[in-house]
């Protein structure tokens, strides 16, 4: 991936370590918009471990029954830089998503979205649990955030989370996804996952972005002191390009490039799994998050690189 020592980038006289602070994180402080711009392009083109795919068009929201042929489109954009994509529902199209990207040589973390709905959890699970079978599902991942949200209470999840073992090929693994802070706090999930997959947004926490990556990694530490020895797996991370301020973190083009750049940087020296957040920009996620949700994409709405000068 980008920036081993021995890559020095052909545009600059820079030398690796001379990039980094005392933090390891690089040192954007001696990068020229055009050389910032050019590292991150650098770093895109290296690949990624894993990222999260984003199923919506501009116009669709959750609900909505997606076509195969779009999943297809969008996969074929994301394939060349990564090796993992990671799905968020088994259900109203998002099951296309790991079928397809097998097709493309990528691996997969397959989610059931579960909430308060008996009916609709069922079905993502039995969706879940038939992509299984099909040897489709590297990594399953039964919930995501449904104990912070409070849709279900932890008998509950962890029903599900047994139903699903019991269902699937016992060499795949099964975790369920939740901020960092869960996993310390309800030790019975911990105990029952066999990875541990964890969200960690410094922007979320309000972080400068020139102390978010020393932040993601007290985030990551504090998951990995309760996993006992389990594998911990950065499910969610990233940074938006436009929209609100949440109290110290500041969306824009630029913190964007710093963040995925520092992000990959990390994930590439530690050997540290993370699926970056998010593939496309989607417009639904203004109602939710206000108008910085609809630009949290590598690609904007319409498929095209963000930053592709």
């Amino acid at each position: 991936m980008s920036f081993r020592k021995e890559n020095n980038h052909p545009h600059t006289s820079f030398i690796y370590d001379e990039m980094l602070n005392k933090s390891n994180e690089f040192d954007f402080e001696i990068l020229k918009p055009l050389e910032l711009s050019s590292f991150y392009n650098q770093t895109l083109n290296s690949g990624m471990h894993g990222i999260c795919f984003s199923l919506y068009e501009d116009g669709q929201k959750p609900g909505d029954i997606i076509t195969e042929e779009q999943v297809r489109r969008r996969i074929k954009i994301l394939a060349p830089y990564t090796k993992w994509v990671r799905s968020f529902s088994c259900i109203e199209g998002n099951e296309f998503i790991p079928i397809i990207a097998r097709e493309y040589g990528l691996k997969t973390l397959v989610g059931a979205w579960l909430g308060d709905d008996p009916e609709v959890n069922e079905k993502e699970i039995e969706g879940l649990i038939k992509l299984a079978n099909q040897g489709y599902v590297d990594i399953a991942a039964v919930g995501n955030e449904v104990i912070y949200r409070k849709d279900l209470t932890e008998d509950e999840l962890l029903s599900f989370i047994e139903k699903v073992r019991n269902e699937i090929p016992n060499n795949i693994p099964i975790g369920y996804v939740d901020a960092y802070y869960e996993f310390t706090i309800k030790p019975r999930i911990t105990q029952a996952c066999d990875v541990i997959l964890t969200n960690c947004y410094p922007f979320w926490e309000g972080t400068n972005i020139d102390y978010s990556l020393s932040h993601m990694k007290s985030m990551f530490h504090q998951a990995k002191s309760v996993a006992n020895g389990k594998k911990v797996i950065i499910t969610e991370t990233g940074w938006p390009s436009k929209g609100e301020s949440f109290k110290d973190s500041h969306p824009s083009e630029a913190n964007a490039k710093k963040y995925f750049i520092n992000t990959q940087l990390w994930s590439n020296e530690e050997d540290i799994d993370i699926f970056y957040f998010s593939s496309f920009d989607e417009s639904w996620k203004v109602g939710a998050e206000g108008e910085v949700g609809a630009y949290w994409g590598i690609w904007d709405k319409n498929e095209q690189l963000k930053f592709n000068e």
